[in-house]
């Protein structure tokens, strides 16, 4: 049976392999997918449809930590600077 610190050596030892392939492997996979492209003409929209775009808007902050400047827009999980807080005391302007 291996120890801990064997299979983290192994791992360690199988990554680095993993990189070298993906690297080695890298140009002429995205060769074929530039042939491809070219090829049925597709548009960026078309290959990258359901991607985030990095352009989207932003939602605004709705609340601040006034002693850190931290904000949320109050979506996904609470921050630990609010949790167990009146959320209201941090809004930033009219609630609504």
């Amino acid at each position: 049976m291996s120890t801990l610190k064997e299979l983290l050596e192994e791992r360690a030892v199988l990554d680095r392999r993993i990189e070298d392939a993906r690297r080695g492997e890298a140009p002429s996979a995205l060769k074929v997918v530039r042939e491809t492209v070219a090829m049925f003409r597709f548009t960026r929209t078309e290959v990258f449809a359901g991607q985030p775009t990095g352009n989207a808007p932003r939602t605004p902050a709705r609340f601040r930590d006034s002693a850190t400047g931290a904000t949320w827009n109050g979506r996904g999980p609470r921050p630990a600077w609010l949790r167990g807080k009146d959320i209201e005391q941090y809004r930033i302007g009219e609630p609504g």
